[in-house]
């Protein structure tokens, strides 16, 4: 039986979910010396070398674009890349990150909110079962290990690339599914724009270190497949899904980071850790869950 074209795009969130996931597994295995701010400035512009051939091939496309597009196209990637990526490595720097993980679980309620605002998508009454549930799992996971941040700057940091990464899904979801844009198009153009600010002000920051032939390579395999290939699959899947569909399979992260580290990094997950995310588990499938429609 051939899948449905929201069970491909449910499919491919996911995959592209389990790419990001990798990526924080083998940036701590590996890219732990460099400079995180000036890493993710490298990283996004090594993305966007990846599809400026994809931009050429489509340079057509990209000529014709408006003014208000390119204006829509210039914000997003500030909002999304440049704000939100790095908004989260300035706030990691006076908030631990555990809290900030758990903040950013509380994105999907945000957008659902958003997205039934500003782009009239309605949230069912399952689906809003599912986002309690699975943040009642996010909150039993981290709450153990959690302390009160001592940082108001941390925390306003944290709150403002919550924010920013909401209004970002918004926004992409509100692109995309008019499919009057090409997926490629939206990515390379709102990266390249993010990506040249966010390095900027990275090695404005903590300089450009030098950097072993090992580290540009995993920069080199990160920046392709974890970045590139990545955000335009999720761009494509937005065409599809809802914002707060996009946006809570991306919390999915949670859970395989987790089990990533454990199988990789060899991390221990507490009991009450794996309870939590057993029931953030139940919470994301009820999200995505349709339930046949029966025939009158």
């Amino acid at each position: 039986m051939p899948l449905s074209s929201r069970a491909k795009a449910i499919l491919q969130a996911l995959f592209v979910t389990l790419l990001w996931s990798s990526s924080i597994i083998l940036i701590k295995k590996y890219l732990m010396d460099v400079p995180p701010l000036t890493f993710t400035g490298i990283r996004y512009m090594l993305a966007f070398l990846f599809l400026l051939p994809g931009l050429i091939k489509r340079k057509d496309e990209v000529t014709q674009l408006s003014s208000a597009d390119w204006r829509y196209l210039v914000i997003l990637g500030l909002v999304y890349y440049t704000i939100t990526q790095g908004g989260q490595f300035m706030a990691l720097v006076h908030l631990d990150a555990i809290t900030m993980s758990l903040l950013l679980n509380f994105t999907g309620p945000m957008v659902a909110v958003l997205g039934l605002i500003f782009l009239k998508e309605p949230v069912s009454r399952l689906q809003w079962g599912g986002m309690a549930i699975f943040l009642i799992g996010v909150l039993v996971y981290f709450l153990p290990v959690t302390t009160f941040p001592k940082s108001t700057l941390g925390m306003g940091l944290a709150l403002i690339t919550m924010v920013s990464n909401s209004i970002a899904a918004v926004m992409g979801r509100g692109v995309n599914r008019e499919q009057r844009l090409d997926p490629l198009v939206v990515t390379g153009i709102s990266m390249g724009i993010g990506a040249v600010v966010l390095l900027a002000g990275g090695v404005a920051v903590q300089g450009f270190p030098p950097l072993e032939l090992r580290v540009w390579l995993m920069l080199l395999l990160i920046s392709g497949f974890n970045t590139a290939l990545a955000f335009w699959l999720w761009n494509r899947t937005q065409q599809t899904l809802t914002a707060m569909e996009s946006s809570m399979i991306n919390n999915s992260m949670l859970i395989q980071i987790t089990l990533l580290a454990w199988i990789f990094l060899g991390e221990n997950v507490s009991l009450i850790g794996v309870i939590g995310l057993i029931i953030s588990v139940v919470g994301l499938f009820l999200v995505n869950w349709q339930p046949a429609k029966r025939k009158a």
